[in-house]
C-alpha cells in the first residue's frame, strides 16, 4: 500500500507525514491498520489482526454471548494502547455485519468504545461494499478494465462492480465464512455431505443478484480479504500458483475431503483453519454464479478503503458531500431555498458554537447537510413533508455516511418544523432548534436581503432559554414571519425549552 493520493487540487501534503488509522471490527478478524501519508503518499507503519469471530458469539436475539464478547473487549484492550498515539481526527474505527446485527442499546457497544476512547461508526453493507472497492483500487492501481472485486467476509459477502475508482454496483450478502461453518462445519460434522450443501445454500443466497451482475459483465475479477487470499496462499503452497481458478478450488476441496480436514493443508494458518472449507464452499459457489474463469487476490480492502475515505475527507473530497448533492438533485430539492436556510443556520451556529471544540465541525457539517436536506421530503408529498424526509433519509443508501450519521441526519430532517420531537443528546437538540429558527425566518422564500440576526443560547449544560434578536421594523414588515416565531414559542415549549424574541442591540 503505497498509492499516491488521488486529488489533483489537494492542498501540499505535511512534510513530516502524519499517522492515519483504520480499525475494522470485522464478523471474523480484528484488522488494525497504521499508516503514514509523506509527501502525498501513503506507507503502512503498522499491521495488527487478531481472529476474535465476533459472529461465532451472535445470538438470535441480537446479542453476542459472554465468551465472545469478554474475547472481543480483550482485544479492544491491546489495540487502545496502540491506539493512544494517533490524533483522534485521524482514526475511523468501523464496524460491519456482526455490529449491525445487535440490538439497539446492546451494551457491547458502550463498552468498546469506552475501552477504545472513540466512537464506532457502524456502516452499511453497501458502505462496506464501496470502501472494500475503494481499497482494492488504490491497492491494484491500474483500474481502467471493468472489475468484479469480491470480498467474503466472516459474516457477509460484498460483491462490486466498478471502473476505474468508480463503483457501478454494490451488494451485501447475508453469508460469510462464519456463518457458514457454524451451520454446516460444525466439528462432528460428515465434510462430504457438508460441502454441497453449504455450496448450495450460498447458490441460494446468490440467485437474487446473479442475473442483474452478469448483465452488467466485467474483464476481469478480483478477490479481497482473508478467504480469499488464505486460497491463493494454499495453492501456492501445494505448487498450483497463485490465481485461482475453478480447478484448483476442486483440488483443495478434495485435499480436505482425502485427509478429513483442512489441518493438513500446506501454507494455511491454524487461526483461519476451522473457517477455511465453510470460506471456500462460498467461493466455490461464486465461482459457479458468475462463471468465473480465474480471480486475482488483492492484498488490499476494507481498512485500506477506511484509509484513504479518511484522507478524502481531510482533502475536502468527502464523498458523503456528493452523497447529499446527489440526494438533493434525485429529489428535486429546491436549491436556492436549501442554500439560504443553510447559510443561516450555520450562521447561528457560529454565533453559539465554541468552533475550537473538536466535535463542532462534525456537528456544523451535519447541520449544513440537514439544511441542504430539510425539503427532501416534498418530493413524495407536502403534507409532512418532514416526517416523509425523515423516513427516506433513515432507509436509504448513503455511500460515505455511517448508520449513527445517518439516524442524526434523519432526525433533524424530521424535527425542523410542526411538532419536535425531544433528543437524546443536547447538541442534537441545539442543532434541530437552529435549523427549526433558520426554516421559519426562510418560510417566505424571499430572495430579499435578510436582516442582521443574531442568536444566544444559556451556557448551562441544558439547552433551555434561547435568546433570537431580531430587527423589530423587519418583523413589522413581514407580520407572517412574526407570527412563525410566535408559534415557535409555543413549539419549543412542548420539549422545555424557552424562546425568547427581542430586537437587536443599538
Amino acid at each position: 500500500m503505497t498509492e499516491a493520493l488521488p486529488h489533483d487540487n489537494a492542498p501540499p501534503p505535511n512534510k513530516d507525514g502524519h499517522q492515519l488509522a483504520a480499525l475494522d471490527l470485522g464478523s471474523n478478524s480484528f484488522h488494525l491498520l497504521i499508516t503514514q501519508e509523506i509527501q502525498g503518499r501513503v506507507q503502512v507503519v503498522d499491521k495488527h489482526k487478531e481472529m476474535v469471530r465476533l459472529a461465532e458469539g451472535l445470538t438470535n436475539k441480537g446479542q453476542l454471548n459472554d465468551e465472545v464478547s469478554r474475547r472481543a473487549l480483550q482485544c479492544l484492550h491491546r489495540l487502545a494502547q496502540r491506539l493512544r498515539s494517533i490524533d483522534p481526527d485521524n482514526l475511523r474505527v468501523v464496524g460491519t455485519n456482526t455490529l449491525r446485527q445487535l440490538e439497539h442499546g446492546n451494551s457491547f457497544l458502550a463498552e468498546a468504545e469506552g475501552i477504545l476512547g472513540h466512537p464506532i461508526e457502524i456502516i452499511s453493507g453497501r458502505e462496506e461494499a464501496r470502501l472494500i472497492y475503494l481499497g482494492v483500487c488504490h491497492g491494484l492501481g491500474d483500474n481502467r478494465a471493468r472489475q468484479l472485486v469480491i470480498d467474503i467476509g466472516g459474516g457477509s459477502t460484498e460483491l462490486i462492480i466498478g471502473q476505474n475508482f468508480t463503483p457501478i454496483a454494490l451488494e451485501s450478502l447475508h453469508m460469510g465464512c462464519v456463518s457458514m461453518m457454524r451451520k454446516h462445519f460444525q466439528p462432528s460434522a460428515d465434510l462430504a455431505k457438508a460441502f454441497p450443501r453449504a455450496i448450495n445454500d450460498a447458490l441460494i443466497e446468490l440467485e437474487p443478484v446473479t442475473q442483474t451482475y452478469l448483465d452488467r459483465g466485467w474483464e476481469h475479477v478480483i478477490g479481497a480479504s482473508g478467504t480469499i487470499n488464505s486460497v491463493a496462499s494454499v495453492q501456492a503452497a501445494m505448487g498450483l500458483g497463485t490465481e485461482i481458478t475453478a480447478d484448483t478450488l476442486q483440488r483443495i476441496r478434495q485435499t480436505i475431503l482425502d485427509h478429513q480436514g483442512t489441518r493438513a493443508l500446506p501454507g494455511l494458518s491454524v487461526q483461519r483453519s476451522d473457517v477455511f472449507a465453510a470460506g471456500l464452499c462460498i467461493l466455490t459457489a461464486l465461482f459457479q454464479t458468475f462463471n468465473i474463469q480465474t480471480m486475482e487476490a488483492a492484498q488490499s480492502a476494507l481498512r485500506e478503503g477506511v484509509i484513504y475515505d479518511l484522507l478524502g475527507r481531510q482533502r475536502h473530497a468527502d464523498i458523503r458531500d456528493q452523497t447529499v448533492k446527489n440526494l438533493s438533485q434525485r429529489f428535486t430539492v429546491d436549491q436556492q431555498q436549501a442554500k439560504r436556510v443553510k447559510r443561516t443556520a450555520l450562521d447561528f451556529f457560529d454565533q453559539v458554537t465554541d468552533l475550537g471544540h473538536k466535535s463542532a465541525t462534525a456537528q456544523r457539517q451535519l447541520l449544513g447537510w440537514a439544511a441542504d436536506l430539510h425539503e427532501i421530503g416534498m418530493d413524495i408529498s407536502h403534507n409532512a413533508y418532514h416526517k416523509h424526509g425523515s423516513y427516506l433519509l433513515s432507509h436509504m443508501d448513503m455511500p460515505g455516511f455511517s448508520r449513527s450519521e445517518q439516524a442524526q441526519l434523519a432526525i433533524l430532517v424530521g424535527m425542523h418544523r410542526r411538532k419536535i420531537a425531544s433528543t437524546t443528546t443536547n447538541w442534537m437538540t441545539t442543532l434541530g432548534v437552529l435549523l427549526r429558527l433558520s426554516a421559519v425566518i426562510h418560510r417566505h422564500r424571499s430572495v430579499a436581503e435578510m436582516p442582521v440576526m443574531s442568536v444566544a443560547i444559556n451556557p448551562d449544560e441544558t439547552l433551555s432559554v434561547v435568546n433570537l434578536s431580531i430587527d423589530p421594523a423587519y418583523l413589522l414588515e413581514h407580520p407572517l414571519t412574526h407570527l412563525d416565531l410566535e408559534n415557535e414559542i409555543q413549539m419549543l415549549q412542548g420539549i422545555n425549552v424557552t424562546l425568547q424574541i427581542g430586537r437587536l442591540p443599538e
